[in-house]
């Protein structure tokens, strides 16, 4: 793949997992980052490493629930490197877990809030600030709960279903102005938020590594070069496509 020089990556959801093995890739691949988390302590430790790499990377506190901490985060992105080319759009969390009828109202308007409203935002000021400098490519983050259904987790597979919507929706609109749109579906991929599902079960985490074909859960990175690669010179055609990557389980 070849790198993409002199740009500039924005990532939220940065501070761990999926999300800091992006940023780290972005880095890699000669790109400046912007790491958005609202953990600060955990997306500084990001910004350090990727830093103590060699590489040139900011971070920035933001709650994406929260539109005008996203419009300020945007905003601080181009004041600090004059420009906006790449963004994944991963912030998420998975809920508690509960029975579409047993849901509670707080829980499913914080999913919401965080996992679609959150997406949203973030598209609403980059996608400005893209065109400005001639276009862009977004990758949102969604999940295999968003292209089949999960049992006892109704806002989260809501959520992710919605974001598949809003990135075809968005990818047809700005199609003609070299702005592409995706999104990326993992399946069991080993962060905390599957040590978070398991609770510390080991048979749990058993039946989830076993949920894929592949045998296994999927490590960070496998996502990670696919968000770059989805945003480079190579996917130059692909637009408004989920990309599964879940070691087979939807293909069951």
């Amino acid at each position: 793949m070849q790198s993409n020089q002199k740009k500039v990556a924005l990532v939220t959801g940065g501070s761990k997992g999926i999300g800091r093995a992006t940023a780290k890739s972005f880095a890699e691949n000669g790109n400046k980052v912007a790491v958005a988390d609202i953990d600060k302590e955990a997306g500084r430790q990001t910004v350090e490493e990727i830093n103590e790499a060699g590489y040139e990377a900011i971070f920035i506190k933001t709650n994406v629930a929260d539109v005008e901490e996203v419009k300020a985060m945007v905003a601080q992105v181009v004041d600090k490197f004059g420009r906006l080319d790449y963004a994944f759009n991963n912030a998420g969390i998975e809920g508690a877990q509960s029975p579409t009828a047993d849901c509670a109202i707080e829980n499913w308007q914080n999913v919401i809030d965080i996992n679609l409203n959150g997406v949203w935002y973030s598209m609403k000021y980059e996608i400005p600030k893209m065109l400005e400098t001639g276009g862009g490519a977004i990758v949102n983050m969604s999940s295999v709960a968003g292209k089949v259904g999960f049992a006892n987790i109704p806002a989260y597979a809501a959520s992710k279903h919605g974001v598949n919507g809003l990135t075809k929706t968005a990818a047809l609109e700005y199609a003609q102005e070299n702005l592409r749109v995706n999104a990326v579906c993992p399946g069991v991929i080993e962060t905390e938020m599957i040590d978070r599902f398991a609770g510390g079960d080991e048979e749990a985490r058993k039946q989830m590594e076993n949920m894929a074909p592949a045998g296994r859960m999927g490590d960070p990175r496998e996502i990670a070069d696919a968000v770059v690669w989805l945003c480079s010179k190579e996917a130059s055609y692909v637009t408004g496509h989920p990309l599964v990557i879940d070691g087979g389980f939807v293909a069951q």
